[in-house]
């Protein structure tokens, strides 16, 4: 499902909308023109009244013709609501006004350019949201088998009207309804051996975010063969973990840059479920686990449910993907093995204490022999 454009060589506007039977309409164009004024003509900033220029500006802009014969019009059918848009040019260059020079005009076009493919929308929402929100990747795949639990929104920036929401809707509307020029394919079912080939197709960066080994696997294994680089960012308590495999550039590259030896997926399947947490606690980062994560990670499937995951890591997970993925998109360098982003490292004062590293890597050791690691 994606928002329908109106086309004014086949159709006007009140036929269009009589077609469709919107519930609701947006229409701020004249707030669009004023802003879009203001960008182009930045010495306005400190003079407080435009407001005939702005009026020159609009009246040059529309010809003669009314505002709502003016810019692109989309219905989004999911909630049946008609907007009015900037042409596409007009779109980006009013949302990415506030990015520049922070990102220079040829170099947001480059990161507008870049085709992603986001497998797992938990963390991977972040990512995906992130990237567009920066005006990034204009064309992307999503993929993730799940709806949203009630438990999910400790971490989805998402409310109780997302529950039971698949969450690859969620994640399509909020893009589209940023920029409903973008090109989104999603994977409902998430992304099997059959869809395999479909999801990587026409990709150049694929974020790996889901929670089967298999699939974890099965993934880089397809996108080492096809040369695609891989990002991964893992929650860690209040802190992320981040990797990149550059399949890119090497693809003799073992998986996860080599932390679990040259597996594959016959290998993986003989796997007894005893060794799935050391294999799952390598593939994270044994060195960086934080030590309540390490004592929750005990306790799944007894005192709690599943692996404990927080809303700020996720969302540092999300800034972590996107800020790679803008250095991949200019070509810059990025670092290939696992690092730590750590909030506890950066703002508490005692974390490099002597007394609370040692007591990081008792617990640390007691962590390992419990899981054979």
């Amino acid at each position: 499902m994606k928002p329908e454009r109106l086309d004014r060589e086949k159709e006007s506007l009140s036929a269009f909308r009589k077609r469709v039977q919107p519930s609701a309409t947006v229409d701020r164009y004249g707030l669009l023109l004023e802003d879009l004024f203001l960008i182009r003509n930045p010495r306005f900033k400190f003079v407080k009244d435009h407001t005939d220029e702005v009026k020159a500006f609009t009246a040059d802009y529309c010809a003669g013709k009314p505002l709502e014969e003016v810019g692109e019009w989309f219905f989004f059918p999911w909630n049946k609501t008609l907007a009015h848009y900037l042409p596409h040019n007009e779109h980006q260059e009013i949302r990415t006004a506030r990015n520049r020079n922070i990102i220079t005009k040829e170099e947001q076009q480059k990161f507008y350019g870049l085709r992603v493919a986001y497998a797992g929308l938990s963390v991977g929402s972040h990512g995906a949201m992130t990237v567009a929100l920066m005006g990034g990747a204009q064309s992307i795949k999503i993929a993730d088998p799940d709806e949203v639990s009630p438990s999910n929104l400790n971490r989805m920036r998402f409310d109780f009207f997302a529950v039971g929401r698949k969450k690859t809707d969620l994640v399509r509307d909020y893009v589209y309804q940023l920029n409903p020029y973008a090109t989104i394919e999603a994977f409902d079912a998430g992304v099997s051996a059959a869809t395999m080939d479909a999801f990587l197709t026409d990709v150049d960066v694929l974020v790996e975010e889901t929670d089967n080994l298999e699939i974890k696997i099965a993934l880089r294994l397809a996108a080492r063969k096809r040369g695609i680089p891989v990002v991964m960012a893992t929650d860690n308590g209040d802190n992320i973990i981040v990797e990149v495999e550059r399949f890119d550039l090497d693809k003799t590259r073992p998986l996860f840059n080599g932390v679990i030896g040259d597996v594959h997926i016959d290998m993986f399947k003989t796997f007894a479920p005893s060794d799935l947490p050391k294999l799952a606690t390598k593939i994270a980062g044994p060195n960086f686990v934080t030590e309540r994560m390490m004592s929750s990670l005990l306790q799944v499937g007894r005192e709690i449910y599943s692996w404990p995951q927080l809303g700020d890591a996720a969302t540092l997970s999300g800034v972590a993907i996107a800020y790679i993925l803008k250095r991949l998109a200019l070509g810059q360098v990025v670092k290939e093995e696992k690092c730590e982003v750590s909030l506890d490292a950066l703002i508490d004062p005692e974390h490099h204490a002597p007394r609370r590293k040692d007591a990081r890597e008792k617990a640390r050791a007691a962590f390992f022999a419990t899981i054979g690691l």
